[in-house]
């Protein structure tokens, strides 16, 4: 047998592949060095005490996101950055399987990396905070990259994976079952729905559903829970206007990238060499009609761009053959040098980089409004603490806390152990399930509630602070819910009040 050599090695480290992990590398490093600057984030903060509660379902979303987050609590603890590793490792993959589908696609090494490049800007976003996007923006990935080798190889098997990736993508947001209908129509519209009568495609859709099916169990047990749930955030994301600007969403996902995902969709459609391809397009575009008629929030259809980037950087690299290579040189410096622009802005407005209260975070939090819901919630639960600690010996020792939030749930539950608070009760989402403990509290700080709700349901109520922080950012908590009360118990009693307490955020 030969030996290695130290040709073979740099062979090895200087392949396409390589390459590829070492942009999605860099990403990792990038978020675990501004990982820490801020603080959790509300969204994370649900998360994060969903995962103290593994299950096959939650009120919000799917287990997938919550188990991950049980995993880094197993490895890191309550490390920021830790709690985070997971988003930022997955929305790597994603970033080089960007690449491999152009690979795959036919294109060369300028291809692979640009198309790569192109997915940097969502990869640090999605990164950056451990939430369910990240992981619902690989398994769309993972099933157009599936969909491709499918369509290269006509190699049926590859449905089974297709199915797989699909699966998963049920159990970490349920849009993926937009994505998987899009995959649907592209097969009718296409000479591949030969594939109908293929054993591994209905293999593939057996089994993903036996992967959704745990989750599909769990929601028949709470009466589809995560259906009304879903209905009441659709009504309230119209009422508010939030779907009001879909296609223009779609500018700001792309940014500058716009062009190559627009060249990638011509490659599809209007190419001979993307003939064979053709599913992929018609899965964007209806897909893309879908989430248009049902008014879906413009970063759903997030997931869906790496395959035309894909697309749209193998027809560049053609197109750029044709030219003088002086010409081509300056073509792909022009490219390069947008794609990076995309990356330090995406960069400037997804990432925990500037100061607090400084000029750039101001316009930056005008941009990603996120970025102001990680500061205070140490402070927050400080606040909270001193309330407890001003109440007579006897209230205390039959002390509650109730939390109108799940942001405020899941930080009284983070940072409330330094200060022996009792575990934080509330209505919200899956914590109402919970319940209010074995011993029903006789005296509770309350807070997120409005001053007439909480007079209307429980005795003796009293204004005994505010929420702030101690950088005086203004953000959801000490905007919309300032007020800390001191109550008693409900009016009604505990059980009559839990029973209609739930409700959702």
């Amino acid at each position: 047998m030969r030996a290695v050599t130290s040709e073979d090695n740099q062979e090895f480290w200087l392949r396409d592949t390589s390459l590829l992990m070492y942009v999605g590398i860099a990403t990792i490093g990038v978020h675990l060095l501004t990982g820490n600057r801020y603080g959790f984030n509300r969204d994370e903060l649900a998360v994060l005490e969903d995962a103290r509660h593994l299950a096959w379902g939650y009120v919000a979303y799917p287990p997938i996101t919550p188990f991950f987050g049980r995993v880094a609590l197993e490895l890191f603890g309550t490390s920021l950055v830790g709690f985070r590793f997971f988003a930022a490792v997955v929305q790597a993959i994603a970033v080089v399987l960007t690449g491999l589908m152009a690979k795959e696609l036919g294109g060369g090494r300028w291809a692979q990396l640009i198309a790569a490049a192109a997915a940097v800007p969502f990869c640090l976003g999605g990164g950056a905070i451990m939430q369910y996007i990240s992981f619902d923006y690989l398994c769309w990935v993972l099933a157009a990259y599936f969909l491709v080798k499918l369509l290269r190889t006509q190699d049926a098997r590859w449905w089974v994976a297709i199915g797989v990736a699909a699966g998963l993508g049920m159990l970490s947001k349920y849009t993926m079952l937009f994505f998987a209908a899009g995959i649907a129509g592209g097969l009718l519209l296409t000479p591949a729905r030969r594939y109908l009568r293929s054993a591994s495609l209905w293999i593939g859709k057996t089994v993903a559903l036996v992967i959704f099916l745990p989750n599909f169990l769990w929601q028949l047990q709470h009466h589809f829970v995560s259906l009304r749930f879903l209905q009441f955030i659709h009504a309230r994301d119209v009422r508010e206007g939030l779907t009001a600007g879909f296609l223009p969403d779609q500018l700001e996902l792309t940014l500058l990238a716009f062009a190559l995902a627009a060249t990638g969709l011509y490659f599809y459609f209007f190419t001979e060499r993307g003939r064979m391809y053709r599913l992929i397009g018609w899965a964007y575009v209806i897909t893309l009609l879908l989430f248009v008629i049902m008014k879906g929030r413009g970063y759903y259809l997030a997931p869906a761009y790496p395959m035309l980037y894909a697309a749209g950087a193998v027809w560049c690299e053609e197109w750029l053959e044709s030219l003088r290579k002086e010409r081509a040189w300056w073509v792909k410096t022009v490219v390069a040098a947008v794609l990076m622009f995309d990356i330090g802005i995406a960069a400037a407005f997804a990432l925990p980089l500037a100061p607090v209260n400084s000029a750039w975070w101001r316009f930056a939090i005008r941009v990603d409004g996120a970025l102001r819901e990680e500061i205070g919630w140490p402070e927050f639960v400080e606040r909270i603490a001193k309330i407890r600690d001003s109440l007579p010996a006897q209230e205390r020792s039959k002390l509650g806390i109730l939390a109108g939030n799940y942001g405020e749930v899941g930080a009284l539950n983070l940072y409330g152990t330094k200060y022996g608070l009792p575990r934080a009760i509330s209505g919200v989402n899956s914590s109402w399930e919970r319940g209010y403990g074995e011993r029903a509290p006789e005296t509770l700080i309350v807070m997120g509630f409005p001053q007439e709700f909480v007079e209307t349901h429980f005795a003796s109520c009293r204004l005994a602070g505010h929420t702030g922080n101690n950088d005086g950012v203004q953000n959801e908590e000490t905007l919309e819910h300032p007020d800390i009360f001191v109550c008693g118990a409900p009016v009604l009693g505990w059980p009559e009040f839990w029973k209609d307490f739930q409700y959702y955020a």
